[in-house]
């Protein structure tokens, strides 16, 4: 049985390199990593005392790990832009309270991922995402070689797929006759 409908002749699952996020309809600039989605469900066991059986399961409240985004360090002030809208305490505030940007500190985001062609095949929003840690710079290392990266982590309230994203037919190459 085919694996993918539309392109029943692919057998490779998508790959985990070609992505794009974006926020406030904006695609975010240097993203490289995005950390997984995944949701967990608590169970809650019960059981009857008149029951002689063993004992039953339901589902309980479900939460959403945290989505953590990496990337290279740049003149793009996004993160940090997000991140002060949760805590902001400008050097010269009068009474010296940090402030919260209550109206708009949290988003939606969209993740897309990409196949090898550059067409966008499954996308998912994440719903009233908010920074709850931000690194600005690495560890910095006079006799190292790495890119310097700033992270961004985002608490989250639960994500769903695009289903109106769909398979399309994959392009096909012919090479030219000589």
């Amino acid at each position: 049985m085919a694996e993918f409908s539309v392109n029943t002749k692919r057998l490779d699952p998508y790959k985990n390199y070609k992505f794009k996020m974006k926020w406030d309809g904006k695609y975010v600039a240097a993203v490289s990593k995005v950390s997984m989605l995944r949701r967990t469900t608590e169970v809650i066991k019960h059981r009857a005392g008149g029951d002689p059986g063993g004992i039953r399961m339901s589902p309980g409240q479900t939460s959403y790990d945290p989505i953590t985004l990496e990337r290279g360090v740049t003149h793009d002030p996004a993160f940090e832009q997000w991140c002060n809208k949760i805590w902001y305490q400008p050097n010269q505030v009068g009474d010296g309270e940090s402030q919260l940007s209550l109206a708009d500190f949290r988003k939606d985001i969209v993740i897309e991922m990409y196949n090898e062609s550059g067409q966008k095949v499954l996308a998912y929003t994440v719903y009233r995402c908010w920074p709850s840690e931000f690194q600005a710079i690495p560890d910095l290392d006079a006799s190292g070689d790495a890119v310097a990266i700033e992270s961004l982590t985002l608490q989250n309230e639960g994500w769903v797929r695009d289903v109106s994203v769909t398979a399309s037919a994959e392009p096909s190459f012919t090479e030219p006759s000589s």
